[in-house]
Order: C-alpha cells, then sequence, then structure tokens
C-alpha cells in the first residue's frame, strides 16, 4: 500500500504569513495523522525573486512551529533534490519528451501581442485563453524564427473537446471542459519551468499522494492533471482549503493585523498557540481544549475543512496564546519573559513578580508594562482614573497612608483597617487604591503587588493623591 505523503512547496521570495504557515500546517497534520511522509520541497525556480535568506528563514519557521519534514532540504532523501533550481535536468528531458510526442510546441507570441488577444476578448465578453496563433507553425517557420534569435516559450498542447474531472478533498466532485483552459505555458522564454509544469511535475516524481493548497490553486489543478496523464505519471489528490480573510471580507493583509511568522515570534507568541490557533481557521475541531500537535494531527479531518472563507480574529489567537502560556511551568514561563523584564525586575523579587503578572500577561510587552508600573520612579496616571482618584478624596488617601504605617504591605490586613476607618468597601475601597497605586482599574492581584512595591513606593503614591488641586497627569 503507498504510504500517504503530503507537501509543502514554497516559493522563497518573502517570510512566511499566516496563509502559507496554515496551508504547511494542515499538510503536517494530515500526514502525521496516518504515520505518513510530509516533504518540504523550495520551488526557487524564479530566481529573481528567490534569495537563499528566505529559504532559511522559511525553515527556521517550520522547525520553530515544531513542523519537522521527513524529505527535503537537510534531510534529503531518494527522489531529491528538493529545491527545484537543482532540477533543471530533469525538467529539460520532459520538456524534450513532450516535443518529440508533439504535446507541446514553441509559441514566438509576445507579451504585447498577447495582450491585444486578451483585451479583444474581454471586449466580445470571452474568457481569456490562448487561440493556438503558433499551435500549428509548420517546422520550416520554427526553425527560421529560431534562426532569427527568437527566444520562444513552450506551451502545452491541451486536448480539444475533452473534460477534466476529480474529487476535491475539500469541495467535491470538479468538472472544467478543456475548451475553456486553452494551451498554456510550461517553459518560459529563458527556459525556466513554469509553475504549472515543475510543480506538478515534482508532485508525481516525488510520490506525493496528497495535496492541500489555497482555492487559488483550483483552477491550475485540471491543467496539471492533464501534464501528468499526458506524461502517464501519477496525479495526487488534490484539495483546496479556504483563503484566510480580515472581519471585512478581503483577503488578510497587515491591516487586518497578519504578520510573519518571524515577527509573531520575535512579539513573543508562542508556537504552540499559533498551531492551536490555525489548526482551527477553516477546520473544526469537536474539542475546543488545547491541544499538541500529536492531539491536532490525531483529531485532523478532511471532511471538518470547511468551503466558506476563514475569518482572522486576533482575540482567538489571544486566547490560545494564553492557553499555550497556561501549559507552561512557572520556571518556563519566566524564562520566556525574560529577555523583555528581567533588567526591570530585582532580582531577588523576579519570582514573586512572574507569579504576580501571569494571568495578566499574553505578550512579553504586557509584562514589560507591569514592571514599569511596579518598579518605575515614575507613574503616569491616565485619563481613566482620574475621576476615581478625586472622587475618593484626600481623606481616603489619609487613611490609606495610616493603615501602610500600620499594615506595612500586608493587603489583607491594610484594606480591613482602611475599611473601618473610611467606611468604604467593595469597589469604593479597591478601586481607588488600584487607581493609586497601579494607574490602572485592573489588573493583578493587588495582594500580589504590594509586596512588589515595598512600603516606601506605596507611601509616595498614595501622598501623590492627597492633593486633587496638583495636576495628577504624571508624577
Amino acid at each position: 500500500m503507498t504510504k500517504l505523503k503530503t507537501r509543502f512547496a514554497p516559493s522563497p521570495s518573502g517570510l512566511l504569513h499566516l496563509g502559507n504557515v496554515r496551508t504547511a500546517l494542515f499538510n503536517a497534520l494530515l500526514a502525521r495523522r496516518s504515520q505518513g511522509i510530509f516533504l518540504l520541497r523550495i520551488e526557487d525556480t524564479d530566481q529573481e525573486r528567490s534569495a537563499e535568506e528566505y529559504v532559511e528563514a522559511l525553515m527556521e519557521d517550520l522547525r520553530w512551529l515544531g513542523l519537522g519534514w521527513q524529505e527535503g532540504p537537510e534531510v534529503e532523501g531518494e527522489v531529491g533534490p528538493y529545491r527545484q533550481s537543482q532540477r533543471e535536468p530533469i525538467y529539460r528531458a520532459y520538456f524534450q519528451r513532450l516535443e518529440a510526442e508533439e504535446l507541446a510546441y514553441p509559441c514566438f507570441c509576445s507579451p504585447e501581442d498577447l495582450e491585444r488577444v486578451r483585451k479583444r476578448q474581454l471586449a466580445a465578453g470571452q474568457a481569456p485563453r490562448y487561440p493556438g496563433t503558433c499551435a500549428r507553425l509548420a517546422p520550416e517557420e520554427v526553425e527560421r524564427k529560431l534562426a532569427a534569435g527568437l527566444k520562444p516559450t513552450l506551451r502545452f498542447r491541451v486536448p480539444l473537446l475533452a473534460t477534466v474531472e476529480f474529487e476535491d478533498l475539500v469541495r467535491g466532485p470538479q468538472r472544467f471542459a478543456t475548451g475553456d483552459i486553452g494551451d498554456f505555458i510550461i517553459r518560459r522564454a529563458d527556459g525556466s519551468p513554469a509553475f504549472f509544469f515543475s510543480n506538478a511535475l515534482d508532485d508525481a516524481l516525488m510520490g506525493v499522494t496528497h495535496v492541500l493548497r489555497g482555492e487559488d490553486h483550483l483552477t491550475n489543478t485540471p491543467r496539471q492533471i492533464l501534464l501528468l496523464q499526458a506524461l502517464g505519471l501519477p496525479v495526487p489528490r488534490y484539495g483546496h482549503i479556504a483563503m484566510i480573510v480580515g472581519n471585512d471580507g478581503a483577503p488578510l493583509s497587515k491591516r487586518h493585523g497578519s504578520r510573519s511568522v518571524r515577527e509573531l515570534r520575535e512579539t513573543g507568541y508562542l508556537p504552540e498557540a499559533l498551531c492551536n490557533y490555525l489548526a482551527r481557521l477553516g477546520h473544526h475541531y469537536e474539542d475546543t481544549d488545547f491541544l499538541d500537535l500529536d492531539a491536532l494531527a490525531a483529531k485532523f479531518d478532511l471532511n471538518r475543512l470547511g468551503r466558506a472563507p476563514a475569518r482572522f480574529d486576533l482575540q482567538q489567537l489571544h486566547h490560545w496564546q494564553r492557553e499555550a502560556l497556561a501549559h507552561q511551568d512557572l520556571d518556563t514561563f519566566g524564562q520566556w519573559l525574560a529577555p523583555v523584564v528581567a533588567q526591570q525586575v530585582p532580582a531577588d523579587k523576579y519570582q514573586e513578580f512572574v507569579e504576580a503578572v501571569r494571568p495578566n500577561v499574553v505578550l512579553p510587552e504586557d509584562a514589560r508594562h507591569w514592571a514599569t508600573v511596579l518598579f518605575g520612579e515614575e507613574l503616569v496616571l491616565k485619563e481613566p482614573v482620574l475621576p476615581v482618584i478625586q472622587e475618593a478624596g484626600p481623606t481616603f488617601f489619609t487613611q490609606a497612608l495610616v493603615a501602610v504605617d500600620s499594615c506595612g504591605t500586608d493587603f489583607k490586613a491594610l484594606t480591613t483597617q482602611l475599611k473601618q476607618t473610611t467606611g468604604a468597601k467593595g469597589k469604593s475601597l479597591f478601586l481607588p487604591l488600584r487607581a493609586a497605586l497601579t494607574g490602572e482599574l485592573d489588573g493583578p492581584e493587588l495582594a500580589r503587588l504590594l509586596p512588589l512595591l515595598g512600603t516606601g513606593r506605596l507611601r509616595q503614591r498614595l501622598q501623590n493623591c492627597m492633593h486633587p488641586e496638583r495636576s495628577l497627569t504624571t508624577y
């Protein structure tokens, strides 16, 4: 029985973003679920746009996410090389075969010629497709054009009056008339293979059995099936997953909060959070618990892949970030925060700080904020807290100072005494206290924050709230 094999085949022309990482994740989960093979292939035939730095970056991103590959660069295997730029002799042999069998022909039409035809077809209400201008050039005419120095593309000869049918793993039965396709380019004028050709050929030669890719490739699939059938090569099973969109329904972009995986990693998102979020973006899991990769793979089901566009929701990503953080032990959590806050937090208070802020941290920047609040020399009071402080009045803060002198940083004793001396309780007690000490109206438990602030800072901040006639914007 043939072992299931999926693949991820990026072009190294930029950093990986959420859309292509989700494609990699789905293919990796499908392979892992079936104890199959996840293959990585670098599609770098466009040398002008491809860069080695992006190859290194994408491999680093995949490994960071836990999406290791069983075949591909640096791992290798029996069907390499796994960079298309190193497979030129293979492509050349198949080009020659297609030409010898008259399944492909040279095309001398210039881009300007093709654009004029395209405009005429659109004006006539027709779908743009190549009209076959060079399909029947006599051999002598071909030789004359070559001798004149013209550089032709190579077009695949699409069968007339045929139908391409296949069962899409996501979208069900698909049917395409070849008359709507037109002969398409498989080799560019510079001799490099076109995507249609190299992508399909490599899938077949590398034994890929299942291809999950974006729905924008759906119309490419009949062309690639025709190619592989003409060459007598195996055709993978294709599934076209829904695109990711923003809240406005437009394709996901930076204005929706989309960033590269590298940017997300540098911001502090955890790989487990991204995997849990992306696995559910266009794929339904009955289990809403936080899952590791093995569990995500075990419950991955092609029948649960949706056809409707998947909407990116930053709040959902933050939910899974919180879940991922909750599954870390305290030491790991502290090490994760250390590069951002270790210099601000006194070493002897670091463990207490980590325990105090943990429930209120989604990203390291959140911890930096609390480190500044607790250990900064100047506290910034924002507009929302000023009315709370002013409403509490000077007497409240005078009594709070007395309570600090009596109880120090013992939160329970301090608030009990303050309640007795002021009559304040509930929000009227706790909200002005929090506002005065932290400049915020919510946050970590005050009982944990008071020992971190120390009696010196407690006194200073309470004293600054005793004079409402002074500006409370900053101090």
